[in-house]
């Protein structure tokens, strides 16, 4: 990690998003010469994976009916920028407050979502805090990767540096999924700038101790058993990329149904579950902006990477103290698997909030729900 006497050294640049033309076309042609996988015979349900006449569906409208360049004009009305942080450019949106006591608030996004994630919050949240949207490093435009070692405590310790690039000595960290992981490690290495953490789509595992199970609620142990159901029957897209990144890659570079199919089952099974397709759940055409960035900076297989570098670092998986810096969870019913006393064990808790709607991408099915949650988790640490 760079020290900070180079933050001087590595200029903060204006960016905008600006895909080629060609590009452009190099995609509708691609999709109209995918070679289609026909499925199995009799199976049309989502049990096996995305079902052929759903993406073929979707597929057709990403080429012939959804506009990119009025996509990339709203990416663009969020003032954007780029710098160099641990050899790794590092892409982010940065919408300040007109609130001269506003709060700084850095957001993170899971995988395999973007800093498109949160389009449907940035203005609203820009009303009470100066709002930092990151890329994870190997994720859109702050990708691909440069170097293997991106693992959480390295993301968490470029984000701690790039807020203080920023000018901000204290911030708060809103993330989900993923990135909930990310602001953790935020808290722990840094807990004398981050002054609280706010995170939804939280995992969180029991231990080895019977006692874990004592007295649960009847809903807990539903998440317990949906986090089982996960493990058993939805972890093909983590064990492949946490093993054979490059391989699965090649695949995803160089087929956009391909990469369609890998992201959007994601967004399937991981939204709330009272919704029968992903656009049920999350704007259609926000979702394939979420899959076009992915495609035109060519960052599926740096994305997958990021598993690799988890799965291979022994620091993910050992004990830690518990976090102190006081945190706030949204837990989405529907989906969501997090567990209090689990998450009691090791972050600060100190607020908890459950969600009868939604589900993993909450910025994206309830914003508003999001939104109020933050800005009152914040407002209560006064």
């Amino acid at each position: 990690m760079e020290n900070s006497s180079n933050i001087a050294a590595q200029p903060v640049r204006s960016f905008r998003v600006d895909i080629p033309q060609a590009d452009v076309e190099d995609l509708r042609d691609r999709l109209a010469r995918t070679r289609w996988n026909t499925g199995v015979q009799g199976v049309g349900d989502w049990s096996r994976g995305v079902p052929a006449d759903y993406l073929k569906e979707l597929a057709t409208y990403w080429a012939d009916g959804f506009d990119w360049r009025k996509a990339e004009a709203r990416l663009n009305d969020f003032p954007q920028y780029v710098t160099e942080i641990d050899g790794q450019d590092i892409h982010f949106a940065h919408v300040r407050s007109d609130r001269p006591d506003a709060t700084p608030l850095l957001l993170i996004h899971d995988w395999p979502g973007s800093f498109v994630q949160f389009v449907d919050v940035i203005e609203p949240l820009s009303r009470d805090f100066h709002v930092v949207v990151t890329s994870t490093p190997g994720v859109g435009f702050s990708g691909p990767l440069t170097s293997p070692g991106w693992n959480t405590g390295r993301i968490a310790r470029a984000f701690t540096e790039l807020m203080e690039r920023l000018g901000y000595d204290r911030y708060g960290v809103q993330g989900n999924g993923g990135g909930a992981w990310t602001a953790g490690e935020m808290g722990r290495i840094a807990p004398d700038r981050v002054i609280g953490i706010h995170v939804n789509g939280l995992v969180t595992f029991p231990s080895e101790d019977p006692a874990d199970f004592a007295g649960l609620t009847e809903s807990e142990q539903a998440r317990l058993e949906r986090l089982q159901h996960f493990r058993d029957d939805k972890m093909g897209f983590n064990v492949i990329q946490s093993t054979r990144p490059d391989t699965v890659a090649y695949g995803l570079n160089d087929s956009p149904a391909g990469q369609l199919a890998w992201i959007v089952e994601k967004f399937k099974e991981w939204t709330d579950t009272a919704k029968e397709l992903p656009e049920d759940a999350v704007d259609r055409d926000t979702l394939l902006t979420n899959v076009s960035v992915y495609w035109f900076t060519g960052t599926a297989g740096s994305s997958a990477h990021l598993y690799y570098e988890v799965a291979h670092d022994p620091a993910a998986w050992a004990p830690k103290e518990r976090g102190t810096v006081p945190t706030a969870v949204a837990v989405a019913l529907s989906s969501d698997v997090a567990v209090r006393r689990f998450a009691e064990r090791d972050h600060n808790v100190v607020r908890w909030t459950e969600f009868d709607r939604g589900g993993n991408f909450l910025s994206l099915e309830q914003p508003e729900l999001l939104t109020e949650d933050v800005r009152e988790f914040f407002a209560d640490l006064g």
